[in-house]
């Protein structure tokens, strides 16, 4: 049990996910997540609103089950594989964000200022989670797939439209890292 509540090194991660990777490639399926978001619209009955959901569904049904994985995994690891909620983070970071008003640094995984229950129901929260989804939403969308897709499927097939959405992704996060979230807390 040790060994699996340990983070693990490159070398193991790295050719899980390569394997993973070639399963994919192997039976024809492109990885991502993104596109599930379309195929649910698409099952709802979307397609009577839009033709962009004039699809078969049933080709993307791989995609939804591995959706349901994520769910389950993120629910065993969050209940049962993480022994303690200590994070070691570098001594700088937690004082730069308990500048920004985090309280709890290092000492937990999700910070209250934005998943607790009151955050969910205030104007600000509210606001940061509506603004956000769109502009992931938008992002994804206009981007073409999410991170995982474009980092995952995109770069290791090479495609240069992947390599600039992953650098568009980092241009992102620093300027949120760096100016955004700043202003937001």
């Amino acid at each position: 049990m040790e060994f699996i509540t340990q983070p693990w090194p490159w070398f193991i991660g790295g050719p899980l996910i390569a394997i993973s990777l070639l399963l994919y490639f192997y039976f024809g399926k492109n990885f991502g997540v993104s596109t599930n978001l379309e195929t649910l619209c698409t099952m709802a009955g979307a397609g009577k609103i839009s033709d962009y959901f004039k699809k078969d569904w049933k080709e993307r049904d791989f995609a939804l089950l591995f959706v349901v994985g994520l769910i389950i995994g993120g629910f065993i690891s969050s209940t049962y594989l993480i022994p303690n909620q200590t994070i070691d983070l570098n001594p700088k970071t937690i004082k730069e964000l308990t500048d920004l008003g985090f309280s709890n640094v290092g000492n937990q995984y999700f910070p209250d200022e934005i998943f607790s229950k009151e955050a969910f129901s205030s104007i600000k929260g509210f606001l940061i989670l509506l603004v956000s989804g769109i502009f992931v939403g938008f992002g994804t969308r206009y981007a073409g797939g999410c991170t995982s897709g474009h980092a995952i499927t995109g770069l290791s097939s090479l495609q240069l439209p992947s390599l600039l959405a992953v650098i568009g992704f980092f241009i992102g996060g620093i300027i949120a890292t760096w100016f955004i979230i700043p202003l937001i807390f």
